[in-house]
């Protein structure tokens, strides 16, 4: 007698016990999926609602692709200096926008990092800037014009001209068509006057696709 032949119930002795073990097999295997799609359904259930990007954040994505700047600088009234550079900007989701910039001003080279955002409970665009050239974290919020072609944005922060005293800067970027966009940066003088610091003509040399459908949508 087979060893084996002692371990089967009785009723299956000379039955292939393959047949015999496939409907527990089959049963252990339903009891897990159903486990797993229970557990899935009960995860999907607690997760909160995530907020959905707005027309403000895709009117952003104006900024997106790698653009070539011209500026010039008027910190010293007597003197205008130029200056190139260049700047990346890429999408983070559909919330945020990244630009990274290079510039070179004679022998000053600056390195910077830019994020525009938009803020649905304040209802203003907001965004961060910082640099290489000193420790400052810069915090913007603005609006956009009723045309849609310039952003506005207002901060405070050490100005250079007045021994890095905090002072108020407006800086506003206005598109011209989807190619060419004029950066303005004026500072609020303590007599309320605004005076004209720098100015920044860029042209856009590489647009990623997806860029120019969202101009269009911002049009629509």
């Amino acid at each position: 007698m087979k060893t084996s032949s002692l371990l089967e119930p009785p009723a299956l002795r000379g039955t292939n016990l393959l047949h015999w073990r496939k409907p527990w097999t089959t049963t252990l295997a339903s009891c897990a999926a159903a486990i797993f799609c229970s557990s899935a359904f009960l995860v999907a259930a607690e997760m909160p609602k995530m907020p959905e990007p707005v027309k403000e954040h895709a009117w952003l994505q104006r900024f997106l692709g790698t653009w070539e700047n011209q500026g010039e600088c008027y910190m010293d009234p007597a003197k205008t200096t130029k200056f190139t550079g260049s700047e990346t900007s890429r999408k983070l989701g559909g919330f945020w926008v990244i630009t990274e910039g290079k510039g070179e001003m004679g022998d000053l080279k600056m390195s910077s990092l830019l994020t525009l955002g938009y803020d649905t409970d304040k209802q203003k665009f907001i965004g961060t800037w910082v640099d290489s050239t000193s420790g400052y974290l810069w915090k913007y919020e603005g609006n956009l014009s009723e045309d849609g072609n310039t952003l506005t944005l207002e901060t405070q922060g050490p100005c250079p001209m007045h021994d890095n005293k905090i002072m108020s800067f407006k800086e506003m970027v206005e598109f011209k068509g989807t190619e060419d966009k004029v950066f303005t940066s004026w500072i609020k003088n303590d007599d309320g006057q605004w005076n004209k610091t720098v100015v920044v003509n860029s042209h856009r040399k590489i647009a990623p696709p997806e860029s120019m459908e969202s101009d269009q949508a911002s049009k629509n």
